[in-house]
């Protein structure tokens, strides 16, 4: 009998156990890694900060139910191109007068609403290659409104 190149069927199981116990231990550190909040769309979310977030709008029922959220949140931000098409995937962070990121996300959609503490913030929106800055005095039961567009060439 020519003995095989093939590992033995033990061995390949043990493999196998290993890549499993491997691929689950990565999902699960994906899962609770802190670096950026996520929201998932129109679910209300926390930052590590407390700030408590939602982002979407891709679709007009979409905006209708974040339209109904307003109310909960004191700060609203709209991303578009300069030609007025929405845009989603803009890295956002939103920054207080200490300096400490309050609010780290990238959008699922063209809205972004948050609750902030009542208080001045610098909001920094990238869009592909370009960053958009905006200052901005929240109050604690006033909805403010800013607008971010980027060039389209």
């Amino acid at each position: 009998m020519k003995p095989t190149n093939r590992p033995s069927r033990r061995a390949s199981a043990a493999r196998a156990n290993r890549i499993g116990t491997l691929a689950a231990a990565t999902l699960f550190a994906l899962s609770v890694l802190p670096s950026a909040a996520t929201a998932r769309n129109e679910e209300v979310t926390t930052a590590p900060s407390g700030v408590t977030f939602v982002s979407g709008g891709i679709s007009s029922d979409a905006v209708d139910r974040l339209r109904s959220m307003e109310r909960d949140f004191n700060l609203k931000m709209v991303f578009a191109s300069s030609n007025g098409e929405y845009l989603s995937d803009v890295r956002v962070q939103v920054v207080d007068p200490s300096n400490r990121v309050v609010l780290d996300t990238l959008t699922e959609g063209p809205w972004l609403l948050a609750k902030l503490p009542a208080g001045s913030y610098q909001v920094n929106a990238s869009y592909g290659r370009s960053t958009e800055r905006r200052t901005v005095a929240v109050a604690p039961a006033a909805l403010k409104t800013l607008d971010f567009r980027w060039s389209t060439e």
